[in-house]
């Protein structure tokens, strides 16, 4: 079966470029204001739009995306909101893939078959659950791609040869690396070093690879488009988005905030698709 983020890679790959990966938090700093973001986000150039699940106790991000789940938790948002929020957001767009990506347990507390059932009608393409190794993938992972659903997994920098067969086993629609050790917004990642591990992935798999962690700008972006398949900015977009508030609720320029900054950096994606083009180079 081919999801939207299939199609969306492969096109991406006849075109010659990297991919756009947006992060955004569901209901941050509520639910109206995330869902305009979203909605604008395509315009903006972003290709894939991953939407977080917010969570009390989210281990694997760093400050920013923290304080991004725990405003949206005051405002009130919940895993069937967000859904509700991709359910809107698919109305009007039809084709840019929406990854759910967070934590296991509030997926556990909703009911695993109810929320794949949910999820899938809402127009959800794929899944990144952090806290979910392989040795456990019975308990969504393959429940997921029964139906219908892409599973993303996560590579770090410490995924040696011998852990990540086990790790793609069942990962499909692309490759999350992770370019530093640390959380979310900790540091820039090292194009030199990044590159070196998305080609050691490909080894083992036919998937693409997008690269996250240490994005923030057209410049980084830029950097990592020339060695990745794709580019995934979260943190920078949130705090763009705290940056805008007014005494913490969504201000005048709240939306344009998120969009302007992912334009920019659509930008640095794809001035590095042309510097391929025009060198003969390629990923």
């Amino acid at each position: 079966m081919t999801t939207r983020i299939d199609r969306r890679f492969a096109a991406l790959r006849a075109e010659g470029r990297a991919a756009l990966v947006t992060f955004v938090m569901s209901g941050d700093p509520d639910l109206a204001t995330s869902l305009a973001i979203v909605k604008a986000l395509p315009k903006a150039g972003a290709d894939v739009i991953e939407i977080g699940m917010p969570f009390s106790d989210p281990m694997a991000d760093g400050p920013a995306i923290q304080a991004a789940g725990l405003r949206a938790l005051r405002g009130g948002q919940t895993l069937r909101k967000t859904l509700t929020l991709a359910r809107a957001f698919r109305e009007t767009d039809a084709d840019t893939p929406i990854v759910l990506m967070g934590y296991y347990n509030p997926i556990y507390v909703y009911g695993v078959e109810t929320f794949l059932r949910d999820a899938g009608a809402a127009g959800v393409d794929g899944l990144i659950v952090v806290d979910l190794p392989p040795e456990e993938d019975e308990e969504l992972c393959l429940p997921a791609l029964k139906a219908g659903l892409n599973f993303i997994r996560l590579a770090t920098p410490t995924t040696d040869d011998k852990r990540l067969p086990a790790v793609l086993a069942n990962t499909s629609g692309f490759v999350y690396y992770v370019s530093i050790t640390g959380v979310t917004g900790a540091a820039a990642a090292d194009p030199a070093k990044t590159g070196a591990a998305v080609a050691r992935i490909k080894r083992h798999t036919h998937l693409p690879v997008a690269v996250g962690f240490g994005v923030k700008d057209a410049a980084s972006a830029a950097a990592i488009a020339g060695v990745a398949d794709g580019v995934v900015v979260g943190s920078a977009l949130v705090e763009a988005l705290r940056a805008s508030l007014v005494d913490g609720k969504a201000g005048p320029k709240t939306v344009d905030a998120v969009a302007s900054l992912a334009r920019t950096i659509a930008a640095g994606v794809h001035s590095a698709a042309k510097t391929n083009e025009q060198t003969g180079a390629s990923r």
